[in-house]
């Protein structure tokens, strides 16, 4: 087969990208096969009016990602059959980070991964999923809480398709990988009472902002009235106003650094004057100020087990253990 390639001048992708999206789109359908040759260097360059740079570096990134080979005088080839699949994330946080260098790290060989990101954005959501339809073997897809996710999701073929991170009811998707935001968390506080005991009062930092699902904060408080604590729930950033004797949890990272930022300036040591626990646990967290106690899911092995369902095909139903961390901020 002859591979036509539409080379768009106008687009912001580069056009040596544009190259490479077109073999590996052509290999997720089918059009290309193991052993097909891919029309030689000279006549891409003559017939899309392309440099050779172009197109030897669309090649090369080919070649070293294993979907190419070249064989010397005859010219260049599918290396062999490749899989191409789709990880939609939220955003690119510090913990996403972890678990995307997790999910790249675990990959067969012969599996491509495209990222994108929805910031929460519906629009953007429904293009990208209405867009990526019959182009990938697999779509590993980060949901929110909006009405319209589920029917968007739902368009997707459901065996291909693994909902990662929120276990959101989406009925034909049975694949799911996730955390629970819930139980595990009422278990962390009650694990971390021996430390909550030495403050006066337990402060949630759940801002406006925030897209973290409320049931955090009901646990929260369920624990607090349980456990006879005094407590009150922070959502406006302007009413942060960080006292001796208080403990804050804090679902926002942003959020975090104020609280810190604070401590600095009113010179109280974390751990003895304030208490401070996290959601999310990030790398940096463990160097922040000799520790920030953290409460999380395990980002690695989120990863680790997505990069399996988009590998194989086995089907998925695991929910990821979420833990507390404990660092000299309690």
């Amino acid at each position: 087969m002859m591979i036509k390639f539409n080379i768009n001048s106008q687009s912001e992708i580069p056009k040596f990208q544009q190259l490479v999206d077109t073999v590996v789109n052509a290999l997720a359908e089918n059009k290309l096969h193991e052993g097909d040759q891919l029309p030689s260097v000279n006549v891409i360059c003559q017939t899309y009016k392309l440099s050779r740079d172009t197109v030897f570096k669309a090649y090369g990134i080919l070649k070293e990602q294993g979907v190419i080979e070249s064989v010397p005088n005859k010219g260049y080839f599918v290396a062999k059959k490749s899989r191409k699949v789709l990880l939609f994330l939220d955003t690119f946080k510090a913990y996403k980070e972890v678990l995307y260098g997790q999910f790249v790290k675990n990959l067969n060989k012969d599996t491509i991964a495209d990222v994108h990101f929805h910031h929460y954005n519906i629009e953007l959501f429904k293009k990208l999923i209405t867009d990526s339809r019959g182009r990938y073997s697999k779509y590993i897809i980060m949901p929110f809480d909006h009405e319209e996710v589920a029917e968007i999701v739902s368009s997707l073929p459901p065996e291909k398709t693994l909902i990662i991170d929120w276990n959101t009811n989406i009925n034909n998707i049975k694949n799911k990988l996730y955390q629970d935001f819930d139980t595990p968390v009422l278990n962390a506080l009650q694990e971390a009472d021996h430390l909550l005991r030495k403050y006066k009062r337990l402060i949630m930092v759940y801002p406006t902002f925030t897209y973290h699902p409320i049931v955090t904060v009901n646990c929260f408080e369920q624990y607090c009235k349980e456990n006879g604590y005094e407590y009150m729930r922070l959502t406006n950033e302007e009413d942060l106003s960080v006292r001796a004797g208080d403990m804050y949890f804090s679902v926002s990272d942003r959020m975090l650094g104020h609280i810190l930022e604070q401590c600095k300036e009113r010179k109280l040591e974390p751990g003895i004057d304030v208490g401070i626990l996290s959601y999310n646990e990030t790398p940096m967290k463990k160097f922040i100020y000799k520790g920030i106690s953290v409460i999380s899911t395990d980002f690695k092995l989120m990863g680790q087990k997505a990069a399996a369902f988009a590998s194989s095909d086995l089907e998925m139903d695991f929910c990821v253990p979420t833990k507390i961390f404990f660092r000299e901020s309690l």
